[in-house]
């Protein structure tokens, strides 16, 4: 390597160091990280011109002169987009990852280009009511309910929504900033995993109106073969049972979508645990069949991927108050293990997928300083 790309190399360590801690001064970067004091100050200096550290302020003396507190500047911002049938979630995030902003508006998909149109100036309102500087903003991250095409550019099926052979074009066309697309579980599960240093694999099942997943593997996503990793909807639970909207039979999304619950309350997924915690019917009878199913295919999945399983979408995020009982069912059918502590709820409640796609582009900043 030449000086230039040392140079560099050093430069992203330094930054992602300091992404990943809280304000710390030169001494202890240098030390932590093995370099000379020269450098990390010479490489201090290039990202504070540039804007992309600020300093917090001086740590207590401890005998000498008072070293500087440096942290990240987290003064950038993603747009994020969660496109689905009936709505599009928005969000806009800072550096860090923290929602500045959220809404949820109801917009059908059509595969045209008054849709296109119609989000991109969605996205311009949501931008100037987030009140947020738009030269900061690195880009937005599409998610949708569909299989990409490995580069992340088209769209090589679509059932949910119309959109076969869609491209990131009829979006970005309306949109003013660089745009990327995501599968919809996927930007979900990489969400669940952002902030976490310890764990490295994880399988995220998506309880949404449709079911989705992700593999992640080593912090990431394992997209497969032919970019269909973590289909966990089109599983076969049930020989010959209900048909899916694939086309096939038995398939999980037709026993553990969460359509299956907010169906009996007028697609309010709220209104129907809320109904459950009173022991209603036909809220209870349908929770009790829904948890036989899902309680198999948890099961599957941690036999398959032997890692955590989390529970997400509009379904897991409601789960918390009966993730006890799930552990104890999911043990009873488990061959190697006498507790389910294994399983765990969804951190991130709140426009999952929205989060994920923004963060598509707060990656690729980070890894490019």
């Amino acid at each position: 390597m030449n000086s230039i790309e040392v140079r560099k190399i050093n430069r992203n360590t330094i930054y992602k160091f300091l992404y990943k801690h809280e304000p710390i001064s030169i001494q202890e970067i240098a030390q932590t990280l093995n370099m000379s004091l020269p450098t990390v100050t010479q490489n201090l200096k290039e990202l504070q011109e540039r804007d992309l550290i600020i300093e917090t302020g001086l740590f207590e003396s401890t005998g000498g002169r008072k070293a500087k507190a440096i942290t990240y500047n987290r003064h950038k911002y993603a747009i994020g987009l969660d496109i689905t049938r009936n709505h599009v979630g928005m969000v806009v995030i800072d550096l860090s990852g923290m929602v500045i902003k959220n809404v949820r508006k109801q917009y059908p998909f059509i595969n045209s280009k008054e849709y296109f149109k119609g989000v991109g100036d969605l996205v311009k309102t949501f931008i100037d009511d987030s009140e947020i500087d738009s030269g900061a903003i690195l880009g937005v991250g599409i998610a949708l309910p569909a299989l990409l095409s490995a580069d992340k550019r088209r769209v090589n099926y679509a059932t949910v929504i119309d959109f076969k052979e869609g491209r990131v074009e009829d979006f970005s066309e309306f949109i003013p900033f660089p745009c990327i697309l995501s599968n919809d579980a996927n930007a979900a599960g990489f969400t669940e995993l952002w902030h976490e240093e310890d764990i490295q694999n994880v399988v995220y099942l998506s309880l949404n109106n449709s079911v989705g997943g992700s593999i992640i593997i080593g912090k990431n996503i394992y997209s497969g073969q032919n970019q269909r990793g973590g289909e966990f909807g089109h599983m076969t639970i049930v020989r010959d049972g209900r048909t899916c909207y694939c086309g096939q039979k038995g398939c999980v999304d037709v026993y553990c979508s969460a359509k299956i619950l907010s169906d009996s309350t007028n697609g309010n997924i709220a209104e129907f645990f809320r109904l459950l915690r009173t022991n209603s019917e036909p809220q209870k009878t349908l929770w009790e069949e829904y948890l036989t199913h899902l309680v198999v295919i948890i099961n599957n999945l941690r036999m398959l991927y032997d890692c955590n399983v989390i529970l997400g979408g509009y379904a897991g995020a409601y789960m918390d108050e009966y993730i006890e009982h799930l552990r104890e069912l999911v043990s009873r059918r488990n061959s190697f293990e006498v507790d389910g502590s294994y399983l765990h709820v969804c951190k991130y409640k709140l426009e999952a997928t929205a989060v994920g796609a923004a963060l598509q582009h707060v990656e690729g900043f980070i890894n490019n300083v």
